[in-house]
């Protein structure tokens, strides 16, 4: 039995923590002291060298020294300021106004304002509470299905993780040591087919059912010819310009993510300031929430690089890719039973904790199967996503139910988010059998993840340069 328990301390500690988690300890802590609950177990049945645990300062040094995560706090407060500074509701009343006269006109301006707020806020939180908030009275007002409603508000918040500058996406390139710029690139298409689907599904709602998503009375719709193009030139053009100076920047090559960051949050603060819609209290409230949500991350991956060092230091990843490479079907049965496993894990964790346990043990052997980090970051951010949907744990969904009215209830938020989570798994599968949706210089020939190469660079983990 003793024998037993020794020869499978990795799955053991995996195990182990499982149980912190789902006793309700703070995932950084559950991380940590899982960690040094087994290097001291295994240090005593003499399986794991104490000396290893002598790296622990030096990584921890390494994390809060790690100029990529620096764009999170930057980004986090951009979001912040433009959620307080009022631009959602300017957007949404300005949008509402242009397709008003449309069956599900108000929900064809929540999907493509939450797309913009993505854009510029990259904070999921801040968008769903802030669509919420505006939108969800109004739709009510004039007619709109409650499970409709709920189901638009909760799935365009969540564009927020996969549109850059998403925070997931940064954290992801920081864990497979990929740049954020070229991950921003690869997410860029599918995010936008995203936004797509959304608009289609909701078009065929209309279809089906017209009396789910009526048009705005004509009472209502106020601004009309010169002076609603007018309106909507002078909404549309801030966020749109600190989307090219934050976004634009990044992709050609002028400014690296951090310093992107840094322009968008004086860029958020400027236009603030500008509409005299920042006061004191707004300011000091978007930096105590974008300190809390910085430290919430960084406990979370110093928690994370101790649960991983003793990991190995137990041969956990040599079981991890044991585990995984004994799977049918190589690269692609790797790459399914990874998304099922992130999939699974999603109604339990956020996709923070996600990434920091699941992607440092599986990143290694996604590279040695020669996957190329870009395409395999985009789809476990796709993945990802599908956790703020869950029903009944989906984090949007709580963020929902938190600012909706009374009279929608918990089971319309459930039922109403069912239709768009099928909609982001099936962008997993189209992520998944097309790379080219994700890295589009990949070969035209290649129309399947089975026909990856696997001569694989095994400095970078990248694929060959014709592929970038």
């Amino acid at each position: 039995m003793e024998a037993a328990l020794l020869a499978n301390m990795a799955p053991l500690m995996f195990l182990g923590l499982v149980v912190f988690l789902l006793s309700g300890y703070p995932v950084a802590f559950a991380l940590a002291a899982n960690g040094l609950l087994f290097a001291g177990i295994g240090v005593a049945a003499g399986l794991f060298d104490a000396s290893l645990l002598q790296a622990l300062p030096e990584r921890v040094y390494g994390i809060v020294a790690n100029p990529t995560l620096l764009a999170i706090p930057f980004f986090a407060f951009m979001g912040l300021i433009l959620e307080r500074s009022g631009m959602a509701e300017d957007l949404l009343d300005t949008i509402g106004q242009l397709f008003g006269s449309l069956r599900g006109g108000l929900a064809y301006a929540v999907i493509l304002v939450g797309a913009l707020l993505a854009a510029t806020t990259g904070v999921v939180a801040a968008s769903v509470i802030a669509m919420g908030l505006i939108s969800m009275p109004v739709m009510l007002r004039y007619g709109y299905d409650r499970r409709l409603a709920a189901g638009v508000i909760a799935a365009s918040g969540t564009l927020a993780q996969i549109i850059p500058p998403s925070l997931v996406l940064i954290v992801l390139a920081d864990q497979l040591g990929a740049p954020v710029g070229d991950m921003y690139k690869g997410a860029l298409l599918p995010g936008s087919a995203l936004v797509g689907l959304y608009l289609l599904y909701v078009f065929g709602t209309t279809l089906a059912r017209p009396n789910a998503a009526p048009a705005m009375p004509a009472a209502a719709r106020m601004l009309r010819g010169a002076a609603l193009l007018l309106r909507v030139a002078t909404t549309l053009a801030p966020p749109l310009v600190l989307i090219f100076l934050v976004l634009g920047t990044i992709f050609l090559g002028v400014a690296t993510p951090t310093e992107g960051g840094a322009m968008g949050a004086a860029g958020a603060l400027l236009l603030a300031l500008s509409r005299k819609r920042l006061s004191r209290l707004q300011l000091t409230q978007a930096m105590d929430s974008t300190t809390r949500l910085t430290t919430f991350v960084i406990f979370i991956l110093i928690g994370s690089t101790i649960f991983t060092l003793v990991f190995r230091g137990l041969d956990g990843d040599v079981w991890v890719e044991h585990l995984f490479t004994q799977l049918p079907g190589g690269a692609l049965g790797f790459l399914v039973a990874v998304n099922l496993l992130v999939f699974v894990l999603a109604f339990f964790l956020d996709f923070f904790e996600i990434a920091f346990i699941v992607v440092p043990l599986v990143g290694p052997i996604a590279a040695k199967l020669g996957i190329d980090p870009i395409w395999f970051g985009v789809m476990l951010a796709v993945n990802m996503q599908t956790a703020f949907m869950h029903p009944p744990f989906g984090f949007a969904l709580f963020y929902l139910r938190s600012v909706a009215p009374k009279s929608v209830r918990t089971g319309d938020i459930y039922r109403g988010a069912i239709p768009f989570l099928l909609i982001q798994l099936i962008m997993v599968v189209v992520v998944l059998g097309f790379p080219q949706v994700v890295l589009r210089n990949a070969p035209p020939e290649t129309s399947s993840v089975t026909d990856i190469p696997l001569d694989v660079d095994p400095d970078t983990g990248y694929l060959p340069a014709e592929w970038r």
